[in-house]
């Protein structure tokens, strides 16, 4: 931030921009691995994952456009990326009950490479963010979407290993239903800062 703490410098705004646009171009294409590997592989978790990275390049997009944009319109723009990440954890427990009821056999060596792929790739990302959050509701927003995704990436690792040592797959459904629960809270999370951010808009 700027010394006179109103707003990130031309400096800090062009480095949050190669941050995002990285993390958006790298979430758009582990949704695209993830969520065909999961369908193939029959995964509720890598879907689940899948679906995460899909919403985490939404709030990149969107925590983009608020660069350099009002205060206001930052918080307006984490509250977008906290409900979208609401929809994803309602639709991943949704697909847990749906794969309960039909079952399914998950291919447990696709999960783990999968998401230890994911892994890496939000590791990466996290600590591009990390560097970018500070004190601007949006990049906070984006950069919980991270921490999340880490966990969920952490899960279906363990998932896959548990389901490959044991071949049942409930594991799967376990860690499924624990990555929507998980996303649900960050969502209310982000949700929660958008709303203290303005509040404080209208009261500066």
């Amino acid at each position: 931030m700027s010394d006179c703490g109103c707003g990130p410098t031309e400096a800090e705004t062009k480095e949050q921009r190669r941050a995002l646009w990285i993390a958006l171009i790298l979430n758009g294409i582990m949704f695209v691995v993830e969520a065909t590997t999961g369908i193939i592989a029959q995964s509720t978790g890598l879907i689940a994952d899948g679906l995460d990275m899909l919403t985490d390049a939404s709030a990149y997009a969107i925590a983009l456009a608020a660069i350099g944009r009002s205060a206001n319109f930052k918080a307006k723009a984490a509250t977008l990326s906290g409900s979208l990440l609401m929809l994803v954890g309602i639709g991943v427990l949704a697909d847990v009950v749906r794969r309960a009821i039909v079952g399914s056999t998950p291919e447990g060596s696709w999960m783990i490479a999968v998401a230890l792929v994911a892994l890496l790739v939000n590791i990466i990302v996290l600590r591009l963010l990390s560097k970018q959050r500070r004190d601007e509701v949006h990049i906070r927003a984006a950069w919980i979407f991270t921490r999340a995704d880490i966990v969920a990436n952490s899960a279906v690792i363990a998932s896959g290993v548990a389901v490959l040592l044991t071949s049942i797959g409930y594991f799967d459904l376990f860690v499924g239903a624990a990555i929507g629960l998980y996303v649900v809270k960050e969502a209310l999370e982000i949700l929660r800062d958008a709303k203290k951010a303005r509040l404080e808009s209208k009261l500066g």
